[in-house]
């Protein structure tokens, strides 16, 4: 192996930096296809997330237990309590049926209240996530 002089070395980089002078990158025009569906999804996720703020909020928990009962709890709920949210959240072994989303505590109480003429064994749940 040769070592190069100063002049070939000087020429090799000269040669090197002027043909790479003519190279083009990649055109500009992105084009994005995707299926209508992401955006139906992505608007329910977001909905969804405005809907879920844990840290500061307080839920009552009308059912803890097995999976079947859990959802037929939170359906009958549903029916009989329409201005209320619910959902089935699984803390290991058992599932545990969440409704309501209150920002403060003597609002969570007042629907506790209520909730207990039907549900006798619910509490309030301050959830930490």
């Amino acid at each position: 192996m040769r070592i190069l002089t100063f002049k070939t070395l000087f020429f090799c980089s000269a040669i090197l930096c002027l043909s790479g002078s003519n190279l083009y990158a990649q055109a500009r025009n992105v084009t994005v296809n995707q299926d209508p569906k992401f955006e139906q999804l992505l608007n329910e996720k977001r909905k969804i997330n405005s809907s879920i703020t844990v840290n500061e909020r307080y839920k009552i928990q009308i059912y803890n237990g097995d999976s079947e009962t859990s959802k037929k709890t939170l359906m009958e709920f549903k029916r009989e309590f329409k201005n209320y949210d619910g959902t089935i959240v699984f803390y290991t072994p058992a599932y545990k049926v969440w409704v309501g989303n209150f920002k403060t505590r003597i609002d969570a109480e007042r629907n506790l209240a209520e909730l207990k003429q039907r549900y006798p064994n619910a509490l309030l749940i301050k959830p930490n996530k």
